[in-house]
């Protein structure tokens, strides 16, 4: 359970939450300089690497497979055939197009701080797919809760960034965590498989690491950029308190006593590493973000280390 003192009231997502200042010029001008980043980081590499084996013209030999009736027989290697009497193909690796999956937590517990953890998370989304444009990959964004709340079906293309900012800048976090389900239905709706970066807190009560194992068992590659705010490990509240839970509005009197704050940040801290372990148990690309970095900072240092965008 996500448990603090009463918050103040969310503002509009076009006014006082920031949301029309989110993806302003200054942003924007980011955006271009993290682009540049990006292609020299990767430079020599072929665009889209994602490569599937097809039976084809394509760009490099891949291996043979046995010949079918339906095969096309024009990728008939008949100089096997001469060598061997059997009728073969020959396969080539191709180029795909590499389709990008932003899977944007949008749950209560994403309204804390400031800068809010949504706000944070939907700049880190926005900077992540004009990367992924840049590149000319297939970008799709979803917002989760407990369901999939909004979706934004797969788009290509350097100007496409301006649907994807007008489609994160509305939403609102709100409702309860059920991660699992959530990515389970993101699944069911997308059967092209690609690279799928959850951007979370994971605070889930049910636990997250079943949406993981969903994602992977689905065969999509699956990164989760993690959403860390030191002060929620640090209350400020003492004494007699009326905490309340951010998702669920559950309140629960307590008093905030030393030893009580201690294994609170002891809960807190084992959260973290419980997340680390996961990553590396399940061979899922981790990458911690505390919200108070600069996004240009952290986006600099998600490209550096790679494996997230082409």
């Amino acid at each position: 359970m996500r448990f603090w003192p009463a918050r103040q009231p969310k503002a509009p997502a076009t006014s006082g939450s920031g949301g029309a200042e989110l993806f302003d010029e200054a942003f924007q001008k980011r955006l271009e300089y993290l682009a540049l980043v990006s292609r020299r980081v990767f430079a020599g590499r072929t665009r889209a690497e994602q490569r599937s084996r097809k039976a084809g013209a394509g760009v490099e030999f891949a291996d043979y497979r046995r010949y079918y009736p339906g095969d096309d027989y024009r990728q008939i290697d008949w100089n096997v055939y001469g060598r061997i009497d059997r009728l073969v193909l020959r396969l080539y690796e191709q180029e795909e197009d590499l389709s990008v999956y932003l899977l944007l937590d949008c749950s209560g517990s994403m309204a804390f701080g400031t800068p809010r953890k949504l706000d944070y998370g939907k700049q880190i989304a926005a900077a992540l797919a004009y990367v992924a444009l840049n590149h000319l990959d297939r970008v799709s964004v979803s917002a989760l809760a407990d369901v999939v709340t909004a979706r934004m079906p797969p788009t290509r293309g350097r100007n496409r960034i301006f649907p994807i900012f007008d489609f994160l800048r509305p939403l609102q976090a709100s409702g309860g965590t059920r991660l699992a389900d959530a990515v389970g239905t993101f699944v069911a709706q997308n059967k092209r498989r690609g690279v799928a970066v959850l951007i979370s807190d994971l605070y889930d009560p049910a636990g997250f690491e079943a949406a993981l194992d969903r994602l992977r068992y689905a065969r999509f590659e699956p990164h989760v950029v993690h959403l860390v705010d030191p002060r929620e490990g640090v209350p400020a509240a003492r004494g007699d308190v009326e905490l309340i839970d951010a998702e669920t509005g559950e309140r629960r009197q307590a008093t905030l006593t030393p030893r009580l704050l201690e294994r609170y940040a002891q809960a807190y801290r084992a959260h973290q590493e419980r997340v680390a372990s996961a990553c590396v148990q399940k061979q899922v690309g981790l990458f911690a973000l505390d919200v108070r970095t600069p996004v240009e900072d952290a986006m600099l240092h998600l490209l550096r280390r790679g494996g997230l965008v082409t």
